[in-house]
């Protein structure tokens, strides 16, 4: 069952016209005149902007704007008859183009059949005192930032842990990293982004989050930092707001990181340089949350004034294997 990543993110939204123009600007590409709100990425993955209430959306749980549907691309029709065959044993299933939606904790998911496009990036070698990796060569130069994927989206879920068994047990996601409380981290089987999806604990003592179901973010991925920097300061200039914390490096997965509040409801990340893994990562528990949450920030948020001791822990195989044989009865 081999899900290789977003294949779309569908936004239910109240104002259109405003959620389009910050996508605009923050650097995806309009689809075209015949559809507005579709906009499209260098590796084939497309966001769509929709009107709350349009017949186009799936019903869902989920509270305000945002997301309201995921799309997952499937590398094969036999691994997309899995999945159907798999959740249609216990699930109400929906036949869409490519492939198939269902509602999973309130979230519509889509599964189709897709073959992401291919891409170039060339990120420009970095120097160091001691370490020449470019003589007599500049760093690019940029206009503007051109977010190649989709890497990850978030949601706050009241029972995020017994979603992110069913995922693992029913779906082949990996677990790649826990925050204990506050989140689980999962990998589709086919990826090697360290998360392609993470699930918040709704009802954590964390900034947002209130005990309802609702998107949290989406991450978009750019070439390096430089490209990173250029569209936060692209998105200041036409008047966006701009981030509270700023230029960030995640410790969980070492990506840097610069949250946009978003008209199409909660926040777009440029992301950079995150950690790719596959099935020989060791997956790793945060029992102190906010340790993971960030190496550096530029603005200290006042969740971090203090700074979070150093702990966290390699989980055994028996231990990620435990986290998902708990559930077994409810998936």
């Amino acid at each position: 069952m081999a899900i290789i990543g977003i294949r779309r993110l569908r936004y239910a939204v109240s104002d259109t016209s405003v959620a389009r123009r910050f996508f605009t600007d923050f650097g995806l590409a309009p689809a075209g005149n015949e559809r507005p709100g579709l906009f499209t990425l260098a590796n084939g993955a497309e966001v769509e902007i929709l009107g709350t209430g349009d017949a186009a959306l799936a019903p869902s749980d989920i509270v305000g704007d945002g997301v309201h549907e995921v799309a997952w691309g499937v590398s094969d029709e036999a691994s997309l008859d899995a999945l159907a065959a798999n959740l249609g044993q216990d699930h109400a299933l929906e036949q869409v183009a490519d492939g198939f939606r269902v509602q999973l904790f309130g979230i519509p998911f889509s599964f189709l059949r897709w073959t992401p496009q291919s891409f170039a990036n060339a990120p420009d070698a970095v120097n160091a005192p001691g370490c020449v990796r470019r003589l007599n060569t500049h760093r690019k130069w940029r206009r503007r930032a051109r977010p190649k994927v989709i890497n990850h989206v978030v949601f706050r879920i009241p029972d995020f842990e017994e979603a992110s068994r069913f995922m693992r047990a029913r779906l082949g996601f990996r677990l790649s990293d826990v925050q204990t409380g506050f989140g689980q981290y999962l990998r589709a089987s086919g990826s090697n982004n360290h998360h392609n999806l993470l699930f918040l604990n709704a009802n954590a003592n964390f900034p947002g989050c209130d005990g309802q179901l609702r998107f949290d973010h989406a991450n978009f991925g750019v070439e390096d930092i430089d490209e990173l920097m250029i569209g936060a300061n692209y998105m200041v200039r036409r008047g966006w707001q701009p981030s509270d914390i700023g230029l960030g490096r995640h410790r969980i997965d070492s990506a840097l990181f610069y949250y946009l509040p978003s008209p199409a409801g909660g926040e777009a990340e440029y992301g950079a340089d995150a950690d790719y893994v596959d099935d020989n990562w060791v997956p790793r528990e945060f029992d102190v949350p906010l340790f993971g949450y960030s190496h550096f920030t530029h603005s200290v948020p006042a969740f971090l004034e203090t700074e979070p001791a150093w702990s966290f822990k390699y989980l055994t195989e028996a231990q990620v294997a435990e986290g998902v044989a708990e559930g077994m009865d409810n998936v």
